[in-house]
Formats: C-alpha cells, structure tokens, sequence
C-alpha cells in the first residue's frame, strides 16, 4: 500500500517537472505567440466610448428660437426669448412668456443669423403667461416641432435653448438637464411686489435657467418642445431648480389667443388678503382666531356672485370645494379651474364657526 502511494506521488511529480519544462520550452522557442495572446488581452479592456450628447435633437430645433426684444419709448428695455411654432399661411407664430412683452410699445425678434424683425403682439394672457407674436412669414422660417410634457418621465434628458443675461452675447444658449419633477404647484408674483398672487403648475428641471431664458423651449432628447421655460426660484440656498410651462398648458391658450377668443376666468366679487397679511391690517379684530390660514375678505361688491351667496367682509375663506385655501395665490388657482356658470362650495370662518356656501360663478370683471 505504501509503495502504491509513493508511485503515485513520484508520477505527479515527474507531470509537474515535465509540464514545467514544456512551458519553458514553448516561450523560449516561441516568445511572439506569448506576446500576442498577453497584447490582445489588454487591447480588449482598452474601451473607447464616445458621447455625441444632443447635438442632434439641438440641431432640430436650434434655428426656431428666437431673442424677443421688448422696446419702450423706442428703447430696449428687456429681452427674452421665443421660439416659432407654426406658420399659418403666410403668418408666422412665436410663443414667448407674457412678462416678455408686457408693457411693451414695440416687439422685435432676432433670429440666429442676426436679423431682426418688427412682429405683432396678437395676444397674451398674464395668468397663464403666454404670449403669442406674429410676422410675415418667409421661406427660411424654421419651425419646431411640438411634444408631450405628459409623456416624459422624472430623469428624462431635457434641454433648454435661450438667450440668459445679455442677448447679444449670449443668445442660442443651449442647457442641460433632466425632468427633476412634474405638476409642481409654485407661487408667483404678477408685479413688483414680494406678495404671491398665482400659483402655476409647471415642470421641474435642473436644466439652467437665467434671465433671458423666459419664453424659450425647453425640449425632450428627440428635440420636441415639451415646455416654455418661464422661472427660476432664486435663493443663496436653492441650485438648479428651473420651472418651465407644459407645452399642453402653453398651446391651449395660445390656440384662444390666435383664435380671437375671450379668456374667461370666473370671479367671486370681492377684496381680499391673505389672512396673515390681514391679521395687520385689522388688528385687533382678528386677534386670538383659532385658525392660522385662510383668505380674509375686506370687501364684497353689491350683486356679486359672493354676495349673492351670502359672504360677508369679515369672513375667512378656508376652503374650496373641500380642499384647504392656506392663501389667496391658492385660491386663485383652485378657483381658476372651474369655468364660469359652475356651482362651486366655499367654507367661510364666521363668528367661531366654518359656514358652507355655494357660489354660482360668472364671468371675471375686466382689469
């Protein structure tokens, strides 16, 4: 049994001495094949990857957009951007923001080969923000082309094509990012003042924003607008988190305006303040309320639809339809939802207690 063993040991040894010694002797005798297995084994982990980015999706809609310079007693005074978006006819559409143009006594727009022409203001709307220009059109014109915000999902690739801080430098600049969120609900003010008066549902992207830019598309990664860029929230803590308009949103009120069609928003017939603001201003009747949030009403004009339901100065408004109002920009929007001739429910705070009433709503008064 031993001697069994120590062949067997003997054997593998004598293997392992011979296999050795074939191995010298193949390198030895052929070093080129062992330098070309060793030289493509590393070839293979050497990978090179190429990025082209989105220069095509760019190139599709690059020369649509537009610098929209608004001017004021013959002199520039602000400039944003736009983008074509149809050509009906012998008339050319631009959709830019509606703060682009407001107030404005003339309205040029630059195109990416430097020329610049005089257009029509056809029409906007301040709420929505929209505003729709109009010229003749030329061969040259490029149009882009129109996606869904409602199809794109959180991460989808975006980009933003505008003309940020000065447009004669800087315009045709094209920014990257992603869809960070959708139908967020973000306050914004319609003047100069540090007060909330709307709130918009609009998309969010990390894609850079700058002034400038308000108006331009901020497209998918086939180069198909999904939004209209429109602002920013600007704060030393806050980093890249721009909002842009559903295009959807965008071209509902864009179609009314070209159309020649009223935008009718239902009223209430009253003066109101956020209940906070209001706690000031008529101090010390509102000292001690048991509730925190609400809109107050300071005014309520005769054969109004509040006043036809019954709602009187003094109230709190804090519901709508069952969903909290905690301000008056939110009440703006929750009402601005429904159309005019709708019955809607509103729970005002009166004398200790919530009273529900119903409002039948008419047609807005005129600013």
């Amino acid at each position: 049994m031993k001697n069994e063993n120590l062949k067997n040991v003997l054997i593998c040894f004598i293997s392992a001495i011979l296999g050795a010694g074939g191995m010298f002797a193949c390198i030895y005798f052929s070093p080129e094949f062992f330098s070309k297995v060793v030289t493509e084994t590393v070839e293979t982990k050497n990978v090179s990857i190429t990025d082209n980015g989105i220069a095509e999706a760019v190139d599709k809609i690059y020369d649509a957009v537009v610098v929209v310079k608004n001017y004021k007693n013959k002199e520039l005074y602000s400039t944003g951007t736009g983008f074509v978006y149809e050509v009906d006819g012998k008339t050319v559409h631009i959709l830019t923001n509606h703060h682009v143009i407001e107030g404005a006594s003339e309205v040029y727009v630059q195109f990416n080969d430097g020329t610049s022409k005089k257009v029509d203001v056809v029409g906007s709307d301040k709420y929505a923000d929209i505003a729709v220009l109009s010229m003749e059109a030329s061969e040259s014109v490029k149009v882009a082309s129109l996606g869904s915000s409602k199809d794109v999902r959180v991460g989808d690739t975006v980009f933003a094509v505008g003309a940020p801080l000065d447009a004669s430098t800087y315009s045709g600049t094209v920014t990257r990012g992603i869809v960070s969120g959708k139908n967020r609900l973000v306050s914004v003010s319609l003047s100069s003042s540090n007060t909330s008066d709307w709130v918009m549902s609009v998309l969010q992207t990390d894609a850079a924003i700058n002034s400038g830019n308000s108006g331009g598309p901020l497209s998918n990664g086939n180069g198909e607008v999904i939004g209209i860029t429109s602002l920013k929230l600007v704060n030393s803590g806050v980093e890249g988190m721009g909002f842009a308009i559903p295009i959807e949103t965008a071209m509902e009120y864009a179609h009314k305006i070209v159309k020649g069609e009223a935008i009718e928003r239902p009223y209430l017939g009253v003066s109101m303040a956020n209940l906070s603001d209001a706690q000031y201003a008529f101090y010390p009747r509102l000292e001690n309320l048991p509730i925190s949030q609400g809109v107050y009403i300071s005014k309520v004009e005769g054969g109004s639809p509040a006043a036809n339901a019954g709602i009187q100065v003094g109230d709190v408004i804090t519901k709508l339809e069952g969903e909290e109002v905690p301000t008056l920009a939110y009440l703006r929007y929750l009402l601005y939802q429904h159309d005019v001739g709708d019955n809607i429910s509103v729970t005002v705070y009166r004398d200790g207690q919530e009273k529900d009433l119903t409002i039948s709503l008419t047609v807005a008064s005129k600013d």
